[in-house]
């Protein structure tokens, strides 16, 4: 009799128990610092008692024995993920448990803009202090795709870069099979050279058919590009040059320089966006061949020479009426004697003679 009293008494502590670690396993948090939230991160290989002893030391639990024990006693000690975790304040056990069950971990972004070289992303992929680990050599030049990217804290450079490239190759994998029909390209590669040379001819994205129609269109019938973008990609690898193309930088002949050499240069000049990858592979129909600035942030198009001219001139009126300098002050000597060039004067079909005091588009 005296056995089955005490097997009761227990009975009835043990529930007792339960239903106390229930309410404290459900029961708000302490309040964070900063009444937000709390960042912790759980390394690697992180034992149970480590991250419960923690949480408690950080303020975000009272008890980090009671945590541990909780964790345990529900099956979830071994599946606590490692990661950098956002703990809202007040929370309970049993809601940071699903948190760091679920895996629930801070994402971080990682932004590399369209027009940017191969370089100047592995630059910004040493330079954030969130990744880890050796970003390895500077990928292919227009072989990542620029986009933002979400990671966690400890992505390894290296590997961060690998997923641009991986997604710039699915995504010209998704589309090159619905490519126009007759574009003047052999493979996918040279369809990224013509796109990176868009990506920097314009910023509107209404724009970027339009224009990569009169690259093709100069393609196809043997004209020269004529592109500044090229010119400088040449000289600096795509940094800014700092100061207006020499002449003798515009009649030098290298692998670059699309105001020389005829069709398309080595390589891409930069790591093009999706919207000029898709640009070039469905181009706007039109018999344009010729573009200049209109001075208000876009371009004029035209498919013969006297229509050019009339941009040209329209474009020259618009530079009087604003006071906006007459063309590009190009530095053609080391004394520093200057000729006036304008990116709007109309391109020869080849043999092409250059003039000296112009240049075109």
């Amino acid at each position: 009799m005296r056995w089955i009293l005490i097997l009761v008494v227990l009975a009835v502590i043990g529930a007792g128990v339960v239903e106390w670690a229930n309410a404290v396993w459900d029961a708000p948090g302490l309040p964070a610092a900063d009444r937000k939230q709390t960042i912790v991160l759980i390394p690697p290989g992180a034992r149970t008692h480590s991250v419960a002893q923690m949480f408690e030391r950080e303020g975000i639990i009272k008890s980090g024995l009671i945590f541990e024990f909780d964790l345990r006693a529900r099956g979830l000690a071994n599946k606590i993920k490692a990661g950098e975790y956002a703990i809202p304040s007040q929370t309970s056990m049993a809601a940071i448990a699903r948190i760091l069950v679920e895996g629930k971990s801070i994402q971080h972004k990682f932004t590399a803009a369209e027009g940017l070289t191969s370089d100047m992303i592995w630059k910004l992929a040493q330079a954030d202090t969130v990744l880890t680990g050796d970003a390895g050599p500077v990928p292919a030049e227009g072989s990542l795709l620029p986009e933002t990217y979400l990671f966690t804290r400890g992505e390894i450079r290296g590997h961060l870069l690998d997923k641009m490239a991986g997604a710039q190759k699915a995504f010209l994998d998704q589309h090159w099979g619905k490519r126009a029909q007759g574009l003047p390209f052999r493979d996918m590669h040279e369809a990224l050279i013509l796109a990176s040379i868009v990506e920097k001819e314009t910023a509107l994205p209404e724009e970027r058919r339009h224009i990569a129609s009169v690259f093709i269109k100069r393609l196809k019938i043997g004209m020269r590009l004529q592109t500044d973008p090229t010119v400088i990609y040449g000289l600096t690898g795509g940094y800014p040059l700092g100061r207006g193309i020499r002449q003798s930088e515009l009649e030098g002949a290298t692998p670059y320089n699309t105001y020389v050499i005829a069709g398309l240069p080595p390589g891409p000049i930069c790591n093009p966006g999706k919207d000029s990858i898709a640009a070039v592979l469905n181009p706007q129909a039109s018999d344009d061949l010729y573009f200049v600035a209109t001075g208000h942030g876009g371009h004029a198009f035209a498919s013969s020479v006297a229509e050019q001219a009339r941009n040209v001139a329209a474009y020259r009126a618009f530079e009087r009426q604003n006071q906006v300098p007459q063309g590009r002050q190009v530095e053609t000597t080391p004394e520093n004697t200057t000729v006036t060039v304008l990116d709007s004067t109309v391109p020869k079909l080849p043999p092409v003679a250059r003039r000296k005091s112009t240049r075109h588009r």
